[in-house]
This record gives structure tokens, sequence and C-alpha cells, in this order.
């Protein structure tokens, strides 16, 4: 099988996705290079494709994925894999804010620390941060699972619905109507049989388990107080 290589420069995004698609169809490996941290690279790949980005990519890279393997060299912008319904991303530094925002499967990666909000809304499929997820990760999780290896930031898995967030390390602070509960061993093998395939299982980690507490879940609107105060 060949590799093709596709430059983006400064060239319209445009042009560079209709590129994009005619790979797609060939079978072949695509590696992007001359990225320039541009937004909007990779948006709606479909199955079966496995491409790689040189360097950083901007804004919504791996968006709408249906199924590709997705490999970014360094660092991504806000809302890598958003929307994703199946696929594999790797983030090879930094991911930035909403990383797998209402994402509804697949796997998302992040080899470095992610930015506020990560998992926002998401609705099915795993985030695996080896370093720390910025303040308000989880916010509003309907499903999928959370994995921060590296401790969380302020307000963690804030509003939860029925998302988890699983963390080892410190924790700066909970969000509103969080509970931290004590995982079985059932529930830990099936996060190690997440990690196995990237290689991160430490069986000596302290997992902090986040869902929901269930108060915000029946809002009563003639008791609005006792609501904003949760």
């Amino acid at each position: 099988m060949s590799e093709i290589v596709i430059d983006v420069g400064q060239r319209p995004i445009r042009e560079v996705h209709e590129e994009l698609k005619a790979a797609c169809q060939t079978g072949n490996k695509i590696r992007v290079v001359n990225t320039l941290s541009r937004h909007n690279l990779g948006v709606g790949l479909p199955p079966g494709v496995d491409i790689s980005f040189e360097g950083s990519v901007g804004y919504y890279c791996g968006g709408l994925n249906t199924g590709a393997t997705i490999d970014v060299e360094r660092n991504a912008g806000w809302a890598v894999g958003e929307g994703m319904s199946q696929g594999h991303i790797t983030v090879g530094g930094y991911a930035g804010m909403s990383c797998g925002a209402a994402m509804t499967g697949g796997t998302i990666h992040v080899k470095g620390d992610a930015g506020p909000r990560c998992g926002v809304s998401m609705k099915g499929g795993n985030i695996i941060v080896e370093g720390k997820i910025g303040y308000q990760s989880g916010f509003m999780s309907h499903a999928g699972k959370i994995i921060a290896l590296g401790g969380a930031g302020e307000s963690c898995a804030d509003a939860l619905w029925e998302g988890e967030v699983w963390v080892a390390g410190e924790i700066d602070s909970l969000g509103v109507d969080v509970d931290v509960v004590e995982p079985t061993a059932e529930e830990v093998a099936e996060v190690d049989a997440i990690l196995e395939p990237l290689g991160l299982v430490d069986t000596s980690r302290e997992w902090r388990k986040m869902v929901s507490g269930q108060r915000l879940w029946y809002f009563e609107s003639r008791d609005a107080s006792a609501w904003l105060m949760i």
C-alpha cells in the first residue's frame, strides 16, 4: 500500500478537503503535512481511512468522524473529535477546550493534557487523557467514559447525566451534583480493558469514579431556589 501526501499550507480548506475526499477513496494511508494549525482539517472522514497530521492542528480536527483512524503528531485546538460516532483519534500533545464534545462513539486518546470541558455533552465513546483534564470536564455528559490519568481541574464532572468520569490523581474541585463512588473490581476491569490496547494499564492506580448525584434530574420549577443551591 502506498502513501498519499497532502500539503495544506495556505490553500483554501475546501480545496484541501476535496483532495482528502479523493484520497479516502483509494484505500491508501494519508499523510497531511504543513498543517500550520489550520482549522477544520479532516472533518467527516469515512470508515477505514488511516490518516496522520504532521505538526499541530486547529479547531475541530476529526469532527464528525465516522470510523477513520486519525493521528495528530502534536497539539490540537478546540473540539477535536467533536460529534464523532466511530473511529480512533490520537493527539500526541495537548488537546484544547471541548475535546470530544457531543461525541456518540469511538475513542479519543490524548497523550498530554486536555483543556476545559473535555467531553462536554458527550453521548458515548471513551476519552482517555494521559495528563490532566481542565475545568468542568464531563459537563452534562450523557454517556461514555472520560478517563484522566493525571488529575482534573476545578468543577470536575459538573452536572453529569449518565456519563462517568474516572480520575487517577488530584482533583481541584468537584462540580455540581456529583457523587464520588468506589468502583467495583468489575468496573475497574472495564477501564483497564480500554487502557490495555494503549499500553496504559497500571494496577497501582487509585481511581475515583464520578457519577451523577441525580438531584438535577428531577427539577421542579416550584422549588427553583433549592435547585440553584445544589
